[in-house]
């Protein structure tokens, strides 16, 4: 009898720790039947985060900084279908990413959120935010690609990636773009610096896979996009023209030396009614420019209300 009195009392106990810190971890299942890993923590203005990759889990992100701004907002993390711990699908398409979304917003009977894009979650945020504008509070782009391998930007890393190898640059044909990105980055991973794309600290690449480890997840959505390119011709889309029909306020995070997605993309974008904050850093701000990041986006948020 005192084994199952010890017993509630430490339930009863967990449970009001995760009410007085307002977390919750659970899956909900899509109009498709597909199993979606979603975790809420924090109190304030409702802030649904998109990963990138294609197809990265939430916890990097979380994990590396990113639950900083559960002091000043309920964050919702998700898994997109395919990713992290969420379950596989057959419908890969856009569309039904976006549909996620907008489920799981009405799931957790939220009215109108912000949404936290990072890198390629930037396509999949915009088009939300397209599609359901009465839904959408506000876009956090940090350090987003609108434009999946852009040509400006992979020759960027071209230039760039040559330079590490001190290597003298060539003229290389639009049709050739991708073939020597690949050569350049194989040249640059056989050096052990491939990850200088994404940033100049080793450390942080140890931080992330340290994460990675301890979380691990599958891969099927981002492995979809990559591999059959024409399969998905969506994602590879140029949607900046788009964003001068997004009126919902936008603020854009951009690092000065982000050669993941590139340091000069973000000046395509034409939302009406945007802010640029470009902070000294690669392509992890959240994580290696915390305070920097999470002070611009309360700030944002905080006048967007």
């Amino acid at each position: 009898m005192k084994t199952i009195s010890l017993l509630f009392f430490l339930f009863i106990s967990l449970a009001v720790v995760s009410a007085q810190n307002n977390t919750s971890e659970s899956f909900f299942e899509t109009s498709d039947h597909v199993k979606i890993k979603y975790k809420v923590a924090g109190k304030g203005e409702a802030c649904l985060y998109i990963p990138g990759g294609p197809g990265q889990g939430y916890p990097s992100f979380e994990l590396l900084g990113g639950n900083s701004l559960e002091k000043s907002m309920q964050m919702v993390y998700m898994d997109q279908r395919g990713s992290g711990k969420s379950g596989t699908a057959e419908n890969y398409h856009l569309d039904k990413m976006i549909q996620d979304i907008e489920e799981l917003r009405q799931h957790l009977k939220l009215k109108k959120i912000f949404l936290l894009a990072h890198s390629f979650g930037g396509i999949i945020a915009a088009n939300y935010a397209k599609k359901y504008p009465q839904n959408t509070k506000g876009l956090i782009l940090a350090n987003v690609t609108l434009h999946f391998l852009n040509d400006e930007s992979v020759k960027e890393q071209i230039e760039y990636g040559n330079s590490l190898l001190q290597i003298k640059n060539r003229e290389v044909s639009k049709d050739s773009l991708s073939s020597e990105l690949s050569k350049v980055s194989s040249a640059l991973r056989k050096k052990r610096i491939g990850y200088k794309f994404l940033t100049e600290d080793i450390e942080t690449i140890k931080e992330m896979d340290k994460i990675d480890s301890l979380h691990p997840r599958i891969i099927d959505f981002g492995m979809a996009v990559i591999s059959k390119p024409k399969d998905f011709p969506e994602y590879y889309a140029d949607y900046a023209p788009m964003t001068k029909d997004i009126k919902v306020p936008v603020l854009v995070i951009t690092g000065k030396r982000d050669k993941a997605v590139g340091t000069q993309h973000y000046k395509t974008f034409r939302f009406p009614n945007q802010k640029v904050v470009s902070i000294d850093g690669g392509h992890l701000l959240y994580y290696e420019k915390n305070k920097a990041f999470v002070d611009t986006v309360n700030r944002f948020v905080n006048t967007a209300k």
